[in-house]
């Protein structure tokens, strides 16, 4: 059946609902009516260094964060609450970039020692051996714990995705909806954030 005959009499709420208490089939159906709202809502911000994508990516991220956490007995809508989930994440997101855009001037590193004089060799060109293989195993790590938290699809999309298939390839490879990849990839980048 078509999710959209499927679950379009419901209201947000029981749909949201329906998703808290396990119809996973239901998520694909939120984010695709929710999708126009976090389009127009991209439209309004500007991210430095980035593409409309990355902000839109961000919002999905912020309906799926609105769809996990929404609070059913609120006197707040859904829809409401999804809106401010949405705009929060990719002012977020901006944050985050600003932050990036400055980081040169805020980590330099001086070509000088304390008199003045010219170092032999600056201390940029050192980076510590230590220091890079902590920084690769905690990557791992990450990554680990990122697999144990991905539903056995997400596993599948996320192995392609980490040998850089975008989302067309990886749903071209899997004989999959574009639009399913899409939400797939959106739902790890938010269980990512929060490992």
């Amino acid at each position: 059946m078509d999710s959209r005959k499927q679950y379009s009499h419901y209201s947000d709420e029981e749909l949201v609902k329906m998703y808290q208490d396990g119809d996973q089939a239901v998520l694909n159906f939120i984010c695709e009516k929710y999708k126009p709202l976090v389009l127009k809502n991209s439209k309004k911000y500007f991210l430095v260094g980035g593409e409309n994508e990355d902000l839109i990516q961000e919002g999905m991220i912020g309906l799926f964060s609105a769809i996990g956490d929404y609070d059913i007995t609120s006197e707040v809508t859904f829809f409401h609450f999804a809106q401010m989930c949405i705009d929060r994440q990719m002012i977020k997101a901006i944050e985050a970039s600003n932050r990036k855009k400055h980081s040169p001037l805020n980590a330099y590193v001086s070509l000088y020692d304390e008199e003045g004089e010219e170092l032999d060799e600056p201390a940029y060109l050192a980076d510590d051996p230590a220091e890079l293989v902590i920084e690769a195993q905690e990557n791992l790590d990450l990554i680990d714990r990122l697999k144990q938290a991905l539903s056995p699809m997400e596993k599948q999309v996320f192995d392609l995705y980490m040998q850089d298939l975008d989302y067309k390839e990886i749903a071209a490879k899997l004989g999959k909806p574009e639009k399913s990849i899409d939400n797939t990839l959106t739902r790890i980048k938010a269980k990512a954030k929060n490992i």
